[in-house]
């Protein structure tokens, strides 16, 4: 006699945590209507027969609550609003970029509005901006001259960033976070 077990006919879905239809189980439940109506407390069989009265389903909304509190609703319309609102919301969010600019304690004038300019193009597009000062051999013993570069660039962008960093030497590095002014 040979016995076939079909283990995949009824595995519950795991990427779906809602309490819905058969699923709830509490002794008592708050009913909440499909207009938004108390209908009170009763058991989750008498919210489960309620709710097939109305050719809708039974979703827990809170179900830490005391009682767990359920709404009758169409399931599939409540999940399919839930996906829009997700999409939208990933939608309309802005990701802020870290850009870097490397400078140098000995960098010429004419270089370091070069790189002041490319950073306010950073800052105008809404990224924060990581500037650092690498210093090299004997240049650890003069930090102050990588400080004064660092303080000019600052002042360079004062218009459009604000300091959100302040500089830190960090290694061989003198590090400083310029963030975008709010508009």
């Amino acid at each position: 006699m040979i016995i076939i077990v079909d283990n995949n006919s009824k595995r519950p879905n795991n990427k779906n945590s809602d309490l819905v239809n058969d699923s709830v189980r509490f002794p008592q439940v708050r009913l909440i209507g499909p207009e938004g109506e108390q209908l009170g407390i009763m058991s989750s069989r008498e919210a489960q027969l309620k709710a097939n009265s109305y050719d809708l389903d039974l979703l827990c909304v809170a179900p830490q609550a005391q009682p767990p509190v359920c709404k009758i609703l169409n399931y599939s319309k409540f999940k399919f609003e839930q996906q829009k609102k997700a999409k939208e919301a990933k939608k309309n969010q802005h990701i802020v970029e870290i850009k870097e600019v490397q400078l140098t304690p000995q960098i010429g004038l004419h270089d370091l509005e070069t790189k002041a300019r490319a950073a306010n193009k950073f800052l105008s597009a809404g990224n924060k901006v990581k500037v650092g000062v690498r210093f090299r051999g004997r240049q650890m013993s003069h930090t102050e001259i990588g400080e004064e570069v660092l303080n000019k660039f600052i002042s360079m962008l004062s218009e459009v960033s604000q300091v959100e960093k302040a500089a830190t030497l960090e290694g061989r590095w003198l590090i400083a976070i310029l963030a975008p002014i709010k508009k």
